[in-house]
């Protein structure tokens, strides 16, 4: 073999391998493209679904597609998160509705994946004028074994003192501690409704910062649609403003926390990878209810048990309601927000806004710029005045509730006042109710007012401001 031919076939072996590692590459990077188009059609929940299903065997071989597999029982945050006046926006904008829609959802999934606690936010889907965000905490099984798990140390630590303490009277007492331990539970009723609903998720390690998390990432998109750029100039679009120039581009939040069943809902012609859960339909009505109570956030009581202290603060005990479907009362809670038109001078790089979720402490209630002005107009003294008023119209004291949330609103709207707002048009749509059977009051005093104790006060109103005699301290929510 002469010397060419050796260098022939050295070029020819090393194509060979290059062809190899090209035809590779690109099975890798198709694979990949695919996978990625899986987790923006159904959502990383959805993907996740779909891979477990595909990867199941039948003799040997991947079985083709079955969307009625069982899905998998989990607990998480749920928020809904709607778009103000969707309607109506839909209506003025025809086909470019896609792309409001799709700039909003720029800024939302953004603040979503960077606040989530190691990238637990999933967008899961949309719903044309509303999107449902999932933070998931774990499935059920794993969720439950954790919290036996600690618990069973804890007991262990506690027998062991009480053989300690009463060794010499020869009095065993793990037997009495056990009986009042979940760990005896029937096995039939620990995937129950009512025990799931039971559990203390509290008591999971990490689980406030993981709430904290998932809430300040709704406020923050709550200030980012408010100085985005983009979303700016929509409210300046004629037909959104009906050529007056009074658009506004809001969005309003509903949260609530629980149980649900992750997985595919469909047939072999169209499935769709979803959460179902009285939790997921709760966060819909707490949603829904922001318009009843003229706030942008509401957030069931079951929320807000797993916060920090530091955000337990910051929220507002608003009402005790309760919803269809079911008979125990349940606090409802908001973080007051006000729309500024300053907020674009506390904006943040990319960059920035990364490393402020990186470093995230409990201290970020009171020290985050963005968090602080959106409650600048909420004073203690608003907050005594409308705490005892609410407590009064729990406890059935109806006059005397009356005076002091009047009391409240005028505080409010005296803030709003030296805080020197204008508001729109739009803005004022929000509180569109009369406040004390006063016609001659405008819509612009009601919209510098606080919604919530206009809410109340028409409520006791319109029942002619005493409380009836079966009043239990709670009343039923009409929004769905």
């Amino acid at each position: 073999m002469s010397q060419n031919e050796i260098y022939y076939e050295s070029d020819d072996d090393e194509a060979i391998q290059q062809l190899g590692n090209f035809e590779t590459d690109a099975l890798v990077n198709t694979v990949t493209t695919i996978t990625d188009l899986m987790r923006r059609c159904w959502g990383v929940a959805g993907a996740n679904i779909i891979s477990a299903n595909l990867a199941r065997q039948e003799g040997g071989l991947a079985s083709s597609f079955n969307p009625t597999v069982p899905g998998e029982a989990a607990y998480a945050l749920f928020a809904f998160i709607g778009i103000k006046d969707f309607d109506n926006h839909l209506n003025a904008l025809k086909d470019e509705i896609m792309i409001l829609i799709n700039d909003i959802a720029a800024v939302l999934h953004e603040e979503v994946y960077r606040w989530g606690y190691e990238d637990s936010g999933q967008c899961n889907k949309n719903l044309g004028g509303a999107f449902l965000m999932v933070y998931k905490i774990g499935a059920v099984k794993e969720v439950i074994e954790k919290l036996e798990q600690a618990e069973a140390v804890i007991f262990s630590r506690r027998t062991t003192k009480v053989r300690r303490r009463r060794s010499r009277r020869s009095i065993l007492s793990t037997n009495r501690i056990s009986t009042n331990s979940t760990l005896t539970r029937a096995p039939a009723d620990r995937m129950s409704g009512n025990h799931l609903d039971s559990i203390d998720l509290s008591s999971l390690p990490g689980m406030r910062a993981f709430t904290d998390r998932a809430l300040l990432g709704l406020l923050k998109t709550f200030v980012g649609i408010h100085r985005d750029k983009t979303i700016l100039e929509w409210n300046d679009d004629f037909r959104l403003g009906a050529g007056v120039g009074a658009a506004s581009i809001n969005l309003l939040f509903g949260m609530d926390a629980g149980w649900a069943v992750e997985g595919a809902v469909g047939s072999e012609y169209k499935i769709d990878a979803t959460y179902l859960s009285p939790h997921v339909n709760m966060a819909s009505r707490m949603m829904s209810a922001t318009k009843q109570y003229g706030v942008h956030f509401l957030l069931s009581e079951r929320v807000q048990k797993l916060l920090s202290e530091n955000a337990k603060g910051t929220l507002r005990h608003l009402d005790t309601v309760t919803v269809k479907g079911s008979s125990v009362p349940l606090k409802i809670f908001t973080y007051d927000t006000k729309v500024r038109h300053d907020f674009f001078l506390y904006s943040r790089t990319e960059s920035q806004a990364d490393l402020d979720s990186e470093r995230y402490s409990t201290s970020i209630w009171h020290t985050d710029q963005d968090l602080c002005a959106m409650r600048s107009h909420v004073s203690d003294e608003f907050i005594a005045t409308f705490t005892r008023g609410r407590e009064e119209y729990l406890a059935g004291n109806w006059p005397q509730a009356i005076e002091l949330l009047l009391q409240a609103d005028n505080l409010m709207f005296e803030a709003q006042l030296e805080e020197g707002y204008n508001t729109s048009l739009a803005e004022s749509s929000f509180r569109n109710i009369n406040i004390a059977d006063d016609r001659e009051v405008s819509q612009e005093r009601l919209a510098l007012g606080d919604g919530p104790c206009q809410n109340l006060i028409v409520y006791m109103k319109s029942r002619g401001g005493v409380a009836p005699k079966n009043w239990d301290g709670y009343r039923a929510l009409t929004s769905k």
